[in-house]
């Protein structure tokens, strides 16, 4: 399916081709079809010759309602610029033509309409005068259709067109996550809750339980249609009408999404570009009360200008939006800026980074998923997807790491396991994301617990007190001929313990556990430390110490005078 937006003048005739087109009236409200002004968005369909499906968002012409006008062309593939054969291009024509570019359109069709009023000059006038103003904008090369909606002339090369139109533009993008701006929402009799928008980036099904951002609140889908028909399941770029469950119509407005919870950030200050209308009579810089229209949302806004004061009309810039509430965005969706002050569009552009991480006066800036690594360093592959919208694998544990910050981290692991010469570092002693590092380098050694140079070994690790303590057991001799700082070496390496004075191998700890095991399974209310004394054979001072060990190991709990299992055991 492709969507295709009107644009043009107010009483240019774009409802009214729509309705000849269609049979559907996209007027819905009583006062738009008794004024014959289109006030809101409309929307119609119909099935072209080819058998390709097309949806219409019929946008209101009148300056008074561009903010209505703002909110249905998010997330369309094409447009129809209309322009009465006898008025000829007028200031909202231009308005809207602007509009669509800022959004991101590049593809569309120009309707010259009411020509059964005209005559053979006033037509090519008309045409004339159309062609000089679309040259350099993505309509430049656009056909123009002349037709009246009233007579039917020209409506086949119109349709004609549209088919040609629909196979050319192009359609959405599939990120795999949906998001939905509501247009439109509604209690449907016998039905609840009805919303509607056009779905980009992904697929929502029957049973889905969905987020509606900003509220927060959770819904459940129980319902979908697309073009008047029922389905299961609905990819990106269809016009969309969700019934929701677990949510009253009355706490959803125009301008909510709808997305799965966890799929998406919420931003509220992003870096963009900002491409100035040529018309404009100001520069644009921090001064002046801003509204950003994105999707089919109008957010009350703060503009910065990165790196100069001001961007001139006709050039292009990148600011930071700092929005009034948290929006789902990605890199890539288009804006507009308009100025509530004086009610009229700045100009727009591209959302470029959706988290900003350095502060404005350093920020430049860009869609380069490596400058994301870059700024932050160190980055999980999950976010590194969410603040950009592209898959890559993580390169340690969780983690995708800048180039740059990797060889550095590992030029000092490096000099610091050559500074600790053969006794090595305990692998205890480097952090979390550098022990993951430790692990990939080819020139270390990790053995029992210690990080060494590949064939450097601490012979230290081969005294003859580890297996003297060792076949002592539970009942271990004082260590003799070391030194306590060689003893404590060995108890970071992770062969020896100390509790009490007494030193054990690691062996008599797995002993002691396994004791303690089987007197809990005959005595679950708890053991003493006699019967542990008597089972392990061995007197209280050595007893006492061990199960001190068991206690600071969490493999047991001292209750007044037994003791009970504990969460390690």
């Amino acid at each position: 399916m492709r969507i295709i937006a009107t644009a043009g003048h107010v009483d240019h005739g774009k409802s009214t081709l729509i309705r000849r087109l269609t049979g559907i009236n996209p007027d819905r409200w009583i006062e738009e079809q008794e004024r014959g002004l289109t006030i809101d968005l409309g929307f119609a369909h119909m099935q072209l010759p080819t058998g390709e499906n097309i949806a219409f968002i019929d946008v209101p012409g009148h300056t008074k309602f561009i903010g209505n006008m703002l909110a249905g062309v998010g997330g369309i593939n094409a447009c129809i610029l209309v322009v009465d054969g006898h008025e000829g291009w007028k200031p909202q024509t231009e308005e809207h033509l602007r509009i669509m570019q800022l959004v991101g359109v590049t593809h569309g069709i120009i309707a010259l309409t009411k020509i059964d009023l005209c005559d053979a000059d006033d037509r090519e006038l008309a045409m004339m005068d159309i062609a000089d103003h679309v040259a350099e904008t993505f309509l430049q090369d656009a056909p123009i259709l002349q037709l009246s909606a009233t007579t039917g002339e020209g409506l086949d090369d119109f349709i004609f067109a549209l088919d040609a139109l629909a196979i050319t533009s192009n359609p959405s993008i599939d990120h795999q996550r949906p998001r939905l701006f509501i247009d439109r929402v509604f209690a449907a009799k016998g039905s609840g809750t009805v919303v509607t928008g056009t779905l980009t980036d992904g697929s929502f099904a029957i049973g889905d339980n969905v987020l509606i951002t900003p509220s927060g609140r959770e819904a459940k889908i129980r319902g979908i249609q697309t073009l008047g028909q029922a389905v299961e399941m609905i990819e990106p770029g269809h016009r969309v009408a969700l019934n929701l469950s677990g949510i009253d119509h009355s706490e959803i407005i125009r301008g909510n999404v709808v997305i799965h919870e966890n799929n998406w950030h919420l931003s509220d200050r992003v870096d963009a570009s900002l491409q100035v209308l040529d018309s404009l009579k100001h520069v644009v810089s921090r001064r002046g009360a801003f509204t950003v229209h994105v999707g089919s949302d109008e957010i009350p806004t703060r503009v910065r200008v990165l790196g100069p004061e001001s961007i001139a009309p006709g050039h292009e810039g990148l600011v930071r939006l700092h929005l009034s509430r948290a929006v789902p965005l990605l890199p890539g969706d288009r804006y507009v800026l308009r100025e509530s002050g004086r009610s009229e569009t700045v100009g727009g552009g591209e959302i470029l980074d959706i988290a900003p991480k350095l502060p404005a006066s350093r920020a430049r800036p860009s869609r380069s998923v490596d400058r994301v690594v870059n700024e932050h360093s160190w980055i999980t592959a999950s976010s590194l997807s969410l603040l950009t919208g592209e898959k890559r694998e993580a390169q340690l544990g969780e983690w995708i790491v800048d180039p740059d910050v990797l060889a550095t981290t590992i030029a000092a692991i490096e000099s610091q396991i050559t500074k600790s010469g053969d006794s090595g570092i305990d692998l205890l002693e480097f952090n979390e994301r550098e022990r993951l590092v430790v692990a990939t380098l080819p020139q270390v050694s990790i053995v029992h617990g210690r990080v060494t140079l590949v064939g450097v070994h601490d012979p230290l690790l081969d005294h003859p007190i580890i297996e003297q303590l060792k076949s002592d057991g539970c009942a271990p001799r004082s260590p003799f001929g070391i030194t306590p700082p060689e003893l404590r070496r060995l108890a970071k390496a992770g062969l020896i313990f100390e509790r009490e004075g007494e030193w054990f191998h690691v062996s008599a700890l797995e002993t002691a556990r396994t004791i303690a095991s089987q007197l809990l399974h005959n005595n679950p209310e708890g053991f003493t430390m006699s019967q542990f004394r008597e089972a392990l054979g061995v007197t209280r001072k050595h007893a006492v110490p061990l199960a001190g060990e068991l206690d600071a190991r969490a493999m047991t709990r001292r209750r007044g005078d037994v003791r009970i299992a504990g969460p390690k055991l």
